[in-house]
């Protein structure tokens, strides 16, 4: 194996997704993800289920991602996994795992950070473009919403942050109280393609400097169709579509309206976004279109790097290794992880 090559397996358990991928320095050879289907008759993540499922796929995915890798575990320099923050149970699996490979080889573990492994996700070499430094990121996901600006790999500074629930459990209750089965977030991004995003009218939170609140919108919603129904009880499917499109419009409205106020602030025309909400295609577009309005360089890494996956866990996992940062045997998970 020449020296010029670290290969890393990784090990993201953050939640209901159990992710392995194996990384050859900054390149992604592969990158398995395994869906947990049992949570949507719940309507939700059910965190005992979820660390079952962890438990049941975690072997066999392993062996999925090193033989796509065309590799063996004898190959691998070091195991990176996320210490948290997410579900307790989920973490733990993955964690502990995590660290019993790498002592039954020998082998340094890395812990990561998962927000961290967003925000980085763009210097995953199978990205297009790759950003400079210093830019600003829109992180968005299901748990967190942080706009930050990232000076260098290690130098990561949060200007604004969510004060209440992050914009993609926005998402994802809105679209609960629709009826839309779980997740919510993708197929509303994918009915509101058809829709009127200025049919109905939805009040956007204002909050001071950078910072970000979306509690409000959901109690607007809420009621908003409690009220319609008692009108007319086909209310939702005869407007699900312009319900959807006029949803996801206000709350990617909150998002953009802070990201150009962060760039004027900052004076960073360097753009990016992460997180699972930046999978969704309208957030992208808009992206495109400030874009030109204030001439700035984005970068938007691909789908498969926004959702939860260990591709992004690796690539920080790789960073950690060159500086010889590395877990002590008794490092353990976290759910609430300050960053």
């Amino acid at each position: 194996m020449s020296k010029k090559h670290v290969y890393i397996l990784a090990i993201e358990s953050s939640c209901d997704d159990t992710a392995v991928a194996v990384l050859k320095n900054k390149k992604v050879l592969s990158n398995i993800i395994t869906n947990q289907k049992i949570h949507k008759k719940y309507g939700g993540v059910v965190p005992e289920l979820a660390s079952r499922a962890h438990q049941k796929n975690i072997i066999p995915i392993v062996e999925v991602a090193l033989k796509k890798s065309n590799l063996n575990k004898n190959q691998l320099n070091a195991i990176a996994f996320t210490k948290g923050p997410g579900l307790l149970g989920s973490l733990l699996v993955g964690v502990n795992f995590a660290k019993s490979l790498a002592l039954s080889l020998g082998i340094p573990c890395i812990e990561v950070h998962h927000m961290h492994a967003h925000i980085l996700s763009h210097f995953i070499e199978n990205n297009k473009v790759i950003p400079n430094f210093p830019y600003l990121c829109l992180t968005v996901s299901g748990g967190h919403t942080q706009l930050v600006i990232v000076k260098d790999y290690f130098s990561i500074e949060i200007i604004g942050k969510t004060l209440d629930d992050a914009a993609g459990e926005a998402f994802d209750k809105t679209a609960k109280t629709l009826g839309i089965e779980y997740p919510g977030g993708p197929l509303m991004d994918k009915y509101a393609k058809n829709g009127n995003n200025l049919k109905f009218n939805f009040s956007k939170s204002k909050v001071p400097q950078l910072n970000f609140s979306f509690s409000g919108i959901k109690t607007n919603v809420l009621y908003f169709i409690k009220d319609q129904l008692k009108i007319d009880k086909h209310f939702i499917k005869n407007n699900l579509e312009d319900l959807c499109a006029s949803i996801q419009h206000t709350i990617i409205e909150m998002l953009m309206e802070k990201l150009v106020l962060g760039s004027k602030k900052t004076k960073i025309n360097n753009i990016a976004i992460s997180g699972g909400v930046a999978a969704n295609s309208y957030l992208r577009n808009q992206l495109k279109k400030s874009a030109k309005k204030h001439n700035w360089k984005i970068f938007i890494p691909k789908v498969e790097y926004c959702t939860d996956n260990a591709a992004m866990i690796g690539l920080v996992g790789y960073l950690k290794y060159l500086n010889n940062e590395f877990s002590e045997i008794n490092s353990t998970a976290k759910a609430r992880l300050t960053f």
